[in-house]
């Protein structure tokens, strides 16, 4: 119980956050700043960057050598299916990138609105299985170093997901959405991050030989989403340094709080 408590914990802050984030709808009605959902993106990109190698891989690669194998498979392999499992979802669920207005996945008479919140769901995944496995991670050993790291990773993808989350509630105010709808939205958006934070956690712990490859699964699945969706969305548009020096800034606050307090 007190390990459920202690995931839940983790889990629970950053779907808070992504809500948090979903009420901004209430602030800026229909419209936000103008560079907002740049940065906005541009941040997440760099805490997603720093975590996955901190966070993740090297503690993937720690975890194997621990076990006796050599640390590159399961941090090479792992990281190689987390990128595939997140490019099948992105060609099987139909989506709108809600900064570059453009259709993927297989053709869908959803609703805009509808295909925005997958777009967004879809890259809460693998941020919710980090932050779980983290945890689970901590768990395992004990050790307070790593319940530290975990704090620290929860933290960054928290603070990434205060954007995140007024990046979905804004475009569905745009898009006609009641305030309080898009709110609503906004946090369903997030809601996977727990769920599949469980799942992986509850994974890991039965199966305790597969933490490296679940690690390193999830770093992929991360770096996927930062290559394909954000970098590229934070830059659309009239070149500026907006979105660049918003992954930097993401970066290296998620490097620090893990160097810090990890």
């Amino acid at each position: 119980m007190q390990s459920f408590l202690t995931i839940g914990g983790g889990l629970g802050f950053i779907f808070a956050m992504t809500c948090l984030g979903g009420a901004t709808v209430f602030i800026f009605r229909k419209s936000a700043p103008g560079k907002f959902q740049h940065v906005s993106l541009g941040f997440a990109a760099g805490v997603m960057l720093a975590a996955s190698v901190w966070s993740l891989l090297l503690p993937a690669i720690e975890e194997a050598e621990a076990q006796g194998m050599a640390g590159w498979i399961p941090a090479a392999c792992g990281f190689a299916l987390g990128v595939l499992f997140l490019m099948l979802l992105d060609h099987i669920i139909p989506h709108l990138h809600p900064m570059s207005n453009v259709r993927e996945g297989p053709a869908s008479a959803s609703k805009r609105t509808t295909l925005l919140i997958f777009a967004v769901t879809l890259h809460n995944i693998p941020e919710g299985m980090a932050v779980g496995l983290a945890f689970a991670l901590a768990l395992q050993h004990d050790n307070p170093a790593m319940y530290a790291a975990a704090v620290a990773l929860a933290i960054g993808i928290g603070i990434q997901n205060f954007p995140e989350g007024a990046a979905i509630s804004l475009p569905l105010r745009q898009e006609g959405i009641s305030p309080g709808r898009a709110f609503g939205l906004a946090c369903i958006s997030g809601a996977v991050e727990p769920i599949f934070g469980f799942l992986a956690a509850l994974l890991a712990v039965l199966l305790l030989p597969v933490m490296p490859w679940l690690l390193s699964f999830a770093a992929g699945a991360m770096i996927y989403v930062v290559v394909e969706e954000l970098i590229p969305e934070a830059n659309l548009g009239e070149h500026s340094h907006a979105g660049t020096l918003s992954v930097i800034a993401g970066f290296l606050i998620m490097m620090v709080l893990d160097v810090a307090l990890g």
